[in-house]
Parts: C-alpha cells; sequence; structure tokens
C-alpha cells in the first residue's frame, strides 16, 4: 500500500482518525480512546500487517502528552506513524498497545519514566531508568535545582 491507500483503509476502520501524508509516513492522530482499538485492527489486518513496533515518543504539549507510535509492516515494507494525546495534563493515561506489540512494555515503561503518562493494563509498568526522587525529567514544567537536565 502507498500513502493514499493506507490512508484510506485507516479511515474506512476510524472514521473519525485525522490523517495528514507526512514527507515519509501517512500520520494518523486519534483520540486516546480509539488508539488501542485501531493499532490491534492495522496489527491484524492482513492487508497492512503492522507487526513491528520501532519505537514510541512521549511529548509534553503543554496542556497535554502526546505519544506517538511508529509502525512498520516487515511483510509489505510499508509503515504508519500514530499520534494520540492523552485527555488531561494532572494524570495522563492511555491504554497499553502490549497486548498488540509485547516491544511496547520497555517503550512504555520510558515514557512513564520520563514523562509520567501511565498506562493501562501494562504488565509491569514502573521506572525504566530513574527512581522516583526525579520526577519526570522530559515535562516542560521539571525543575531542576541542580542542573543535571539542561533544557
Amino acid at each position: 500500500m502507498d500513502k493514499t491507500q493506507l490512508g484510506e483503509f485507516v479511515k474506512s476502520v476510524n472514521p473519525d482518525a485525522a490523517i495528514v501524508e507526512g514527507k515519509q509516513y501517512p500520520e494518523v492522530t486519534v483520540a486516546d480512546t480509539e488508539l488501542h482499538s485501531l493499532a490491534k485492527k492495522l496489527r491484524e489486518s492482513e492487508d497492512t500487517w503492522f507487526d513491528f513496533l520501532v519505537c514510541i515518543t512521549g511529548v509534553d504539549y503543554g496542556d497535554v502528552f502526546g505519544v506517538i507510535y511508529h509502525l512498520r509492516s516487515s511483510k509489505h515494507g510499508h509503515m504508519i506513524v500514530l499520534k494520540t494525546k492523552t485527555s488531561e495534563r494532572a494524570k495522563p493515561v492511555l491504554n497499553s498497545v502490549c497486548d498488540i506489540w509485547n516491544t511496547a512494555e520497555f517503550h512504555e515503561r520510558e515514557v512513564y519514566d520520563l514523562l509520567g503518562v501511565k498506562f493501562n493494563h501494562h504488565p509491569d509498568l514502573r521506572r525504566l531508568f530513574l527512581d522516583s526522587s526525579w520526577g519526570f525529567p522530559l515535562r516542560k514544567d521539571y525543575v531542576d535545582d541542580i542542573n543535571i537536565v539542561s533544557k
């Protein structure tokens, strides 16, 4: 599938998804409540077969947090980018995709450790790099009293 066909497939599965044809890959933005079901369909459909979660990136947008998923199909060779945002900043929560891609377990732990986004149904959500005294150093409102993290 090319970028246009991938976008059409996503629209057939989730009509509310916003799709932008990025320079390299189609970029699909969905509501946090729709992310898991769309990801599962992208993984299980023979037409898309996104069997490889390349990475998950957390983003602090100021009022909410975003999480970006890069997916690749080893069978078809195409890629797609899924984006979503948490519904609030004070208690950021998304549903885990660990049941779809096992590698999400460590990616989600990293986003949790550095931004504080919690993932429902994660099998072992605990900090990956830092202890709890750190807070969440990639948040824009993080205060670094001793200048370990530079901005």
